[in-house]
């Protein structure tokens, strides 16, 4: 990467959001229930008020209007730090539910408007490979604050109020200092300023919807069940947390490169299988060892899905593309803000059959994975089209 340029702003960017996010991700789950007496309920439905502000990620476009992208990213992050920074002054229901939405807003918000960013600025053929060195950018962020959790919490005895607020001061620390830094970045080609739908992007938008469905089984209940049924402390979920993003801080670029060489439609088709086995086995597991390598495997399998990113970048026209981000980002969230508090009531009676349930969407998601034209040529094809 040269010095100051746009992919370098992306990386420092995506680091800065995830050092604010991963404080708040790691510990919510042990905070909520040891200082607000939260049970799957609560816990469903924080989840799902989390998950509004990304559904109403369509409305970036009309902020546009008033921001500059990259001004608007890093206001977004800026945001996201301070309801991180927030959290641990409120152990109530109502101050958890507050902080969430201010800590949401600017967490869907940025990325929102870091993936328009991404499409714009990096060419095609590039696309998945940054978009896996963003990942790792993430990663390495996480890795500094759950050692930092781990040694607050064991070593130094340090309340979970000091944590959030040291995080979510630091993710806005990191944000000037990008303000200060950075030039800023023009766009070769003007966006559109309006919702925009187009039925060509009708497979895009599926994928989207299913991934967002996907994502919830992993971040809420996949989590939940480390703690609920064994035992995980919060140092326990930050060194699981450590090792997926060790390894996610090597294997996403190279995933990356192995998606720009695979194409799309055989690494979703990898994911797809993969999630159909995890969920599974996620439904039957009695092992907490087990529990913790499938979530691990569950973690990496991830970063096949920045596939769906790259499949867009093919077949899109350029000017549609920040409209579209804020579009997609909502069509990922609707199914977000239902399944959490929907799926907590059916976890209070049978935990396993919310991943069964999980297992069938991977298999629609795996469906729909095989409509993705299986060479470039093709996909090309599809764009002119």
């Amino acid at each position: 990467m040269k010095s100051n340029s746009p992919e370098q702003l992306l990386w420092l960017m995506s680091f800065a959001a995830a050092f604010g996010f991963a404080c708040w991700h790691t510990l919510i789950n042990n905070f909520a229930v040891e200082q607000a007496g939260f049970s799957g309920i609560e816990m469903g439905f924080l989840q799902s008020l989390r998950e509004v502000p990304g559904f109403l990620a369509f409305t970036t476009v009309f902020l546009l209007l008033i921001f500059r992208e990259q001004t608007f990213a890093l206001l977004s992050i800026a945001i996201l730090g301070i309801g991180v920074a927030l959290t641990g002054f409120f152990p109530s229901n109502l101050g958890l539910y507050v902080t969430t939405v201010i800590m949401s807003v600017g967490f869907h918000y940025y990325y929102t408007v870091q993936k328009s960013l991404a499409l714009q600025w990096i060419d095609k053929e590039r696309v998945p490979v940054v978009l896996g060195h963003l990942s790792a950018a993430r990663s390495y962020a996480s890795i500094a604050v759950f050692l930092g959790i781990w040694l607050s919490i064991e070593w130094l005895a340090i309340d979970y109020v000091y944590i959030y607020a040291i995080t979510g001061i630091g993710a806005i620390v990191l944000v000037l200092w990008a303000w200060r830094y950075f030039p800023s970045f023009t766009h070769a080609i003007p966006q559109h300023k309006k919702l925009i739908l187009r039925p060509a992007y009708s497979l895009y938008y599926a994928l989207v919807f299913m991934s967002g469905a996907r994502r919830q089984i992993f971040i809420v209940f996949a989590s939940f069940l480390m703690v609920e049924k064994f035992g995980f402390s919060a140092s326990d979920i930050a060194l699981l947390f450590l090792v997926n993003h060790i390894i996610n801080s090597w294997a996403a670029p190279r995933i990356g490169k192995l998606i720009a060489k695979w194409g799309e439609h055989k690494a979703l088709t990898l994911e797809y299988l993969g999630l159909i086995v995890i969920f599974i086995s996620y439904a039957l597991v009695d092992n907490a060892a087990m529990a913790a390598a499938l979530f691990i495997i569950d973690h990496i399998l991830f970063s096949l899905a920045i596939s769906i990113e790259s499949y867009f970048k093919r077949i899109a026209d350029p000017q549609d593309i920040a409209s579209t981000a804020g579009v997609s980002f909502t069509i990922n969230h609707i199914a977000a803000v239902i399944i959490p508090a929907a799926f907590g009531f059916i976890w209070i009676d049978s935990p396993a059959i919310v991943f069964y349930i999980g297992a069938g969407m991977a298999f629609i998601s795996l469906l729909l994975a095989q409509r993705i034209p299986g060479s470039l040529n093709q996909l090309e094809a599809l764009s002119r089209g």
